[in-house]
């Protein structure tokens, strides 16, 4: 995935960090109920294995860190050298041994939790330019790590779903959704709600035509933003990062 506009505040970074390791613990205890011939099954991303998608998470741990220790340090030091060398690093470690794989997804993710931890507070707001070239603070990285072992979570299609996810991950992932969609302006306008009460939160999506009302759970809401479910009763999404 992508990165958004999303920028959490300092306040909510404890939240991301706690996000980010559930989701991280979610995604690993899922991928080791997995058996070795099943990490060759599709997942919900075309094109894509379930030994992709665990490539994929690993190496983003790899280079989430590496935006960490320029946080720390003060020396620049990409994400990735080029989208060549990403896509490149998710083929030749797809094609890992199924044991060495596995200990890729546990070993990054452990690296990236203790690089969290050891982040001085005065790094936190330290200016880091992801992989899409946005110039974001230090703060933002939790949230863009839980995003990816959450959401790639239920893509690894082994019976986890948005309804196992925080329902505070799933507002989190709407209004980052929505500020997406919204700031493109090419879809559907569209007035969402999870509820009919007024205390339930609301999200407007600018985009073309008169809004239409959707109003789901927050965690269908969140899977159908990001285009993980389709329902031929609501508008039709363009694609999701």
């Amino acid at each position: 995935m992508t990165e958004t506009t999303t920028t959490p505040s300092i306040a909510s970074t404890t939240t991301a960090l706690n996000w980010s390791a559930q989701g991280s613990a979610l995604f690993l205890g899922t991928l080791d109920t997995i058996s070795d011939a099943d990490l060759d099954a599709p997942t919900a991303l075309p094109g894509w294995t379930r030994r992709h998608l665990v490539a994929h998470v690993a190496s983003n741990a790899e280079a989430v860190g590496r935006l960490v220790g320029w946080a720390r340090t003060g020396r620049e030091t990409p994400m990735y050298t080029s989208p060549q060398q990403r896509a490149a690093d998710i083929e030749t470690g797809a094609r890992r041994a199924a044991g060495e794989l596995r200990e890729w997804a546990h070993t990054s993710a452990a690296a990236l939790a203790v690089a969290f931890a050891a982040l001085p507070l005065s790094a936190w707001q330290a200016e880091v330019v992801t992989a899409q070239g946005r110039r974001v603070p230090a703060t933002e990285l939790p949230w863009l790590r839980a995003r990816e072992v959450a959401v790639h979570c239920v893509d690894l299609n082994a019976g986890v779903t948005f309804a196992d996810l925080s329902a505070g991950f799933c507002r989190a992932l709407v209004d980052d959704v929505v500020a997406h969609r919204g700031g493109l302006g090419d879809g559907p306008a569209l007035d969402l709600a999870t509820g009919l009460t007024a205390t339930n939160p609301t999200w407007q999506v600018r985009g073309v035509g008169a809004p239409t009302p959707v109003t789901l759970p927050v965690a269908d809401l969140a899977a159908w933003l990001t285009g993980r479910i389709t329902r031929t009763d609501l508008p039709e999404l363009s694609r999701w990062l």
